[in-house]
């Protein structure tokens, strides 16, 4: 096992493997900018060292220093920056540090969109119809005439995509260019690539994620499926497990659809192979993730399986802990994503101080976080402040638990998605299990938020305590005659 893991990343993911890392005796070393300084990991790693790249986290050179002059044997990247950059994996590889993920060949592999696609197809198993060539910046022309082939709607992807970073559905023909250049982009600053790529969109659809554990003896496991269709620009806001409303035999399907095309790429480690589902149950493969996911902990929930334990495990060279048959799937499990936005202005990003934040309880809820009181919200990350996960035995159940968890966090000081969160989680269509990809299309926020009349009680009574509790200084009368002066004079 490892003596001691440098977690390349930052936020709640880093505070996640801090933490596993603690429970397996491994020691931890954490990497902060200026503006992430006041962070929650960055207060509970044994040691830390600040960036001062202006590359920051991903910066290969600096964090591969940092790693060895701490003397870390090992480096966990989370998810986003490096976790899929299979450069930087074969850096780790050349300098002798353990990579927890998959090999680079494999980071490789799954990292261009276009082969991997065409490896699975060729294996036989369905993808969406799409173009396989790929466009970069001025190449307008070629991009509408394929566009007109293919048929709308169709779906913009980045050639390296990941994240939901460069993928943008095109409805008609007069906003393609427009998203075409958005997609370029926004892959071109995330990737470093700009190079896109069209796909026929399936619509309605939902999405399903198969969870992949592989070690490095060949053995394989899936530890069943979640629903992340309700996404907003392609990054998913509420996640479930299990999926709402599949057969138990396109469950099986779809289960050993993920372990097969696994086995195609040799994959190792944590990994998910991503489905879309059209409306008659038939899947077809979208893409394959080569890292630890944002929506991992509600297959944590249902399984009882620490997927960071077991990454960090695989990666040291030991077998998998399970075997399929021992995996064991119950209850429900939801993860809303708490992002530092305001939903009342577009999403807007809302950075800025903490000055409350008091976190729900109770059996079976879990927060990963890494804010805290008096916590900063940087500008220039993803605006992800918390995950909020629950458990119930019954949907019903996981369902209510949600509820009652978002009613009692409260966050001052930053706008937030959290009362977006609790109009999702009231919706009919989302209560019957029968949302598709398309359901944040629909005007959750009409109006301004509601406010309720416990609500107004409530501020009207910390308002009158507040005011009446105000120090007002008043200088007694027995002060003011003069008699505490003539008290003092000596006798003439």
């Amino acid at each position: 096992m490892f003596r001691k893991v440098l977690i390349a990343n930052r936020g709640e993911i880093a505070v996640r493997i801090i933490r596993a890392c603690r429970d397996l005796g491994i020691q931890t070393v954490g990497l902060f900018e200026p503006s992430d300084q006041g962070s929650l990991h960055v207060r509970f790693a044994d040691e830390v060292v600040r960036l001062d790249s202006s590359l920051g986290y991903m910066d290969h050179q600096v964090v591969l220093q940092a790693a060895k002059e701490t003397g870390a044997d090992a480096i966990h990247p989370g998810y986003g920056f490096l976790a899929e950059d299979p450069d930087f994996v074969k850096a780790c590889e050349a300098a002798n540090v353990v990579f927890i993920g998959p090999p680079s060949s494999v980071v490789s592999a799954l990292r261009d969109n276009l082969g991997a696609r065409e490896r699975v197809a060729a294996a036989g198993f369905p993808v969406p119809h799409y173009i396989p060539e790929a466009f970069c910046q001025g190449e307008m022309d070629g991009v509408q005439a394929l566009a007109e082939q293919i048929g709308y709607p169709l779906v913009i992807k980045a050639c390296r995509g990941g994240r939901g970073r460069g993928t943008r559905l095109v409805t008609e023909p007069s906003k393609l260019e427009r998203a075409v250049r958005q997609a370029q982009a926004e892959a071109r600053t995330v990737f470093g690539d700009e190079h896109v790529y069209l796909e026929k969109a399936i619509m309605p659809a939902r999405h399903v994620e198969v969870q992949i554990l592989g070690d490095q003896y060949g053995h394989l496991i899936h530890l069943g499926e979640r629903d992340g269709s309700i996404m907003r620009h392609s990054q998913k806001l509420v996640v479930e497990s299990p999926s709402p409303n599949l057969t138990p035999e396109q469950r099986a399907h779809v289960w050993q659809m993920g372990l097969d095309i696994a086995r195609l790429f040799n994959y190792c480690n944590a990994g998910t192979v991503e489905f879309i589902m059209d409306m008659e149950g038939n899947f077809y493969f979208a893409e394959m993730k080569a890292r630890i996911q944002v929506e991992h902990p509600v297959t944590e929930k249902v399984t009882q399986v620490d997927l960071v334990r077991e990454q960090i495990r695989i990666a040291a060279g030991e077998p998998l802990a399970f075997r399929q048959e021992e995996i064991q799937f119950r209850g429900w499990a939801l993860e809303c994503r708490i992002n530092a936005e305001d939903p009342w202005n577009n999403f807007l990003p809302s950075p800025g101080k903490l000055d409350r934040f008091r976190l729900p309880g109770g059996p079976n809820v879990r927060v990963d976080t890494y804010a805290y009181n008096g916590c900063s919200v940087p500008v220039r990350y993803d605006p992800i402040l918390a995950k909020l996960i629950v458990w119930g035995e019954t949907r019903v159940e996981c369902i209510n638990r949600m509820r009652r968890a978002l009613e009692e966090f409260a966050i001052r000081g930053v706008r937030t998605t959290l009362p977006y969160h609790q109009r999702i989680l009231t919706d009919p269509d989302f209560l019957a299990g029968n949302y598709t990809v398309d359901f944040l299309d629909r005007p959750l926020l009409e109006g301004e938020p509601e406010i309720e009349l416990r609500d107004m009680a409530v501020a009207a009574a910390v308002a009158f305590i507040s005011r009446n509790q105000r120090p007002r200084p008043v200088t007694p009368g027995r002060f003011q005659d003069g008699w505490h002066r003539n008290s003092r004079r000596l006798p003439s």
